[in-house]
């Protein structure tokens, strides 16, 4: 059985599309919304999986556990994925992952949820392989290799990479409503542990006109000013609370909103519902601020919200 090398991730760099010249010296892969993980396959048909961190959460997906067997010939190697669980229509939903991912500590919990809330995984690199580190070669060569081990399952797969054409990669998966998309330099090398900028993650940002209804005061030198504004949207002539937002914003702009909330300070809460929020203050709901975010919670929230800028052209009615 061949010892195998500790991997840590390439990690992607946020940016923009390639340059339409260079388009063919990318290729393009769909951006899931789950867990990163390294798989280390010995030979032996064992299987371990590796969080970011390093941290051993085989025990938490007991689903994954066939792929060891399921590798060609038995071949040893260290894979790069990612674990989601999916919708009823296949795609990726963080908020279903989120219940499995707590479950390190607890393997017979965990293996009670495979049959109602299976994960899959998907691989999209690989390291090491057959005795071998593949770091040094680029990307395309170890796409091929990792497609050659022909790795199909009931829980695992290796979806393709699109070779050029970045902008229909980029508009599909908004379409489909995925996360977005990596782009990764045809010719690049694996970089452990590494922000690469031969690897480029693009979200689709999503937004929202949000309505604040309160806010959380800051801690330390952000004593007096907002930490954190408490956004709501309105339905149905009620203010339902959907999320608070704490990024975004330069300090002139915390010092305005720190105005503004002051000036709008009541004691009652706007929301139809009390926020499970703790310190919180509330303000007259007239504030309209433009969030992006990068999806919603089945409970309505919005999940990685960050400030854009304040609407002062749209009134609480228009919002939404």
């Amino acid at each position: 059985m061949t010892a195998l090398p500790r991997i840590a991730p390439m990690l992607a760099t946020p940016g923009i599309l390639p340059a339409a010249r260079d388009d063919w010296r990318w290729a393009y892969e769909s951006k899931h919304d789950g867990q990163r993980a390294v798989i280390e396959l010995p030979g032996d048909g064992a299987v371990l999986l590796r969080s970011r961190s390093g941290a051993d959460i085989t025990a938490v997906y007991p689903e994954l556990l066939p792929l060891g067997a399921a590798a060609d010939d038995g071949a040893p190697a260290v894979l790069d994925g990612e674990v989601v669980a999916l919708d009823e229509e296949g795609r990726p939903d963080f908020e279903r992952l989120q219940s499995r991912m707590g479950l390190s500590g607890s393997p017979v919990k965990a293996a009670r949820l495979v049959s109602g809330n299976p994960v899959h995984l998907l691989l999209f690199d690989v390291m090491f392989l057959r005795g071998r580190s593949l770091l040094r070669l680029p990307y395309a060569e170890r796409r091929a290799a990792l497609e050659g081990l022909g790795l199909r399952g009931p829980h695992w797969s290796t979806p393709a990479a699109l070779h050029g054409h970045g902008a229909q990669a980029l508009a599909a998966t908004k379409e489909r409503g995925l996360e977005g998309v990596v782009c990764k330099r045809l010719d690049s090398v694996y970089t452990p542990g590494i922000r690469s900028r031969s690897w480029i993650k693009i979200r689709n940002i999503r937004t929202v006109d949000a309505i604040v209804g309160g806010w959380v005061p800051g801690r330390g030198h952000l004593a007096g000013l907002p930490g954190a504004l408490l956004l709501g949207r309105c339905e149905a002539g009620e203010l339902r609370y959907i999320g608070n937002v704490g990024t975004g914003w330069n300090a002139r702009e915390r010092a305005l909103l720190a105005e503004l909330l002051r000036i709008a300070a009541v004691d009652a809460c706007p929301f139809a519902t009390v926020p499970p929020v703790a310190d919180a203050r509330w303000v007259l709901p007239r504030l309209v601020g433009e969030v992006r975010y990068a999806t919603e919670t089945k409970a309505g929230l919005l999940r990685q919200p960050s400030w854009h800028r304040l609407r002062p052209d749209l009134a609480p009615g228009d919002a939404g």
